[in-house]
């Protein structure tokens, strides 16, 4: 029988306090640590000369110190981690295509290599010519270096079948847990009333509709408040600007909240949640509503769509938006919504059915090569 061994490389690694691709690590490294295999994450460092070792929950840490937090720093820290990963054994999770060209590495020394491609990075708008240019080529690269692709999304699949053969890709969604209760103590200090506010969950860039929803919500007058999460700096960036001079009193722009209890309460205790999306495949932070029970205004794109199957009530503008926002009083359709949502959650989007078919296709990897 193969011994199990699972290195994860392109995340900054755990505990989690950074984005989803860190959320979805550490809770994948602890439940294939629970199932019995030998688990390593490579951890990003800020500080230090030479790489070090240390154990969280029975996870390998390879913390590897790079004194920079740019993109180059990003490069450095995956090419260090890479060379590193080359000399051990196992199969190697990769979360992102960011730096793919380094996987021609684990080609050459016959490493297995499975890689999560993401969403379609190069589309963001907020990348220059010369990002877009590098995200496309490694997004290239990605799809024929690594072993086997995983799409978090059919559109994701269909995307990367220009590059590849669609039998290389396999599509696994993100998950949540199921939240049924969370403490309302987090409200206060926010003065919110369990049930009465909207809620907006999203880094601030143009693609996830925060100023189209802001000013959707500023003219509907829906009678509730939209909480707004997220790091603005208003003075370094016009859209974040933009942003906060089109809401008034009713929206209620809180910064980013790290405190994930917090989060979560806040999410469950929306009477709606808010989610402007436009580009990627299934996000992280939509299921994390969905297993919240929240009722979902999302933008109508086909990624959402398929997300949120017909439990959801979408937009496509501001209007449309106008429109979705109307709904909110309707306490009926509201309810018949969550039912339609936690039943999609359940049965697509659970942490246990998602890393079933992660572990599912690490073990054929190994079983392959």
């Amino acid at each position: 029988m193969l011994e199990k061994k699972l290195l994860i490389l392109g995340t900054r690694g755990i505990p989690a306090m950074h984005g989803g691709f860190e959320t979805f690590a550490e809770g994948f490294a602890l439940d294939m640590v629970s199932r019995g295999w030998d688990v390593t994450v490579y951890c990003q460092l800020e500080v230090g000369d030479k790489i070090t070792e240390t154990h969280w929950q029975g996870v390998r840490c390879v913390n590897v110190p790079v004194p920079y937090t740019s993109a180059i720093g990003t490069i450095v820290f995956d090419l260090k981690s890479i060379i590193h990963a080359l000399k051990q054994e196992g199969v190697v999770l990769t979360l992102g295509y960011n730096t793919a060209v380094f996987s021609i590495l684990h080609r050459i020394a016959r490493q297995p290599n499975m890689m999560n491609m993401d969403g379609v990075e190069w589309k963001r708008e907020k990348w220059s010519l010369a990002k877009k240019v590098w995200l496309y080529c490694n997004e290239w690269l990605g799809a024929r270096l690594a072993n086997h692709l995983v799409a978090d999304h059919p559109e994701i699949k269909r995307h990367l079948q220009r590059h590849t053969n669609e039998k290389k890709i396999t599509v696994i969604p993100y998950g949540a847990d199921r939240i049924e209760s969370a403490p309302t103590k987090p409200l206060e200090q926010y003065g919110l009333t369990a049930g009465n506010y909207a809620i907006l969950i999203a880094r601030p860039e143009p693609e996830n509709s925060i100023l189209e929803v802001v000013r959707s919500f500023v003219k509907a007058s829906p009678g509730i408040p939209l909480v707004v999460l997220g790091n603005y700096d208003p003075d370094n960036n016009p859209y974040h600007r933009q942003v906060l001079d089109a809401g008034d009193s009713s929206v209620l722009f809180v910064g980013a909240i790290y405190e994930s209890d917090a989060v979560s309460s806040l999410r469950y205790h929306a009477k709606v949640y808010i989610h402007g999306h436009t580009v990627g495949g299934t996000n992280p932070s939509l299921i994390e509503a969905m297993a919240a029970g929240n009722p979902v205004i999302a933008h109508g794109n086909v990624f959402n769509r398929w997300v949120v199957g017909d439990g959801g009530i979408f937009f496509d503008d501001e209007s449309s938006l106008h429109e979705a926002l109307d709904l909110c009083g309707d306490e009926n359709l509201l309810k018949q919504n969550v039912a339609k949502i936690v039943e999609r959650h359940h049965s697509m989007f659970r942490p246990e059915m998602i890393h079933d078919s992660y572990e599912q296709e690490l073990e054929k990897l190994m079983a392959d090569n």
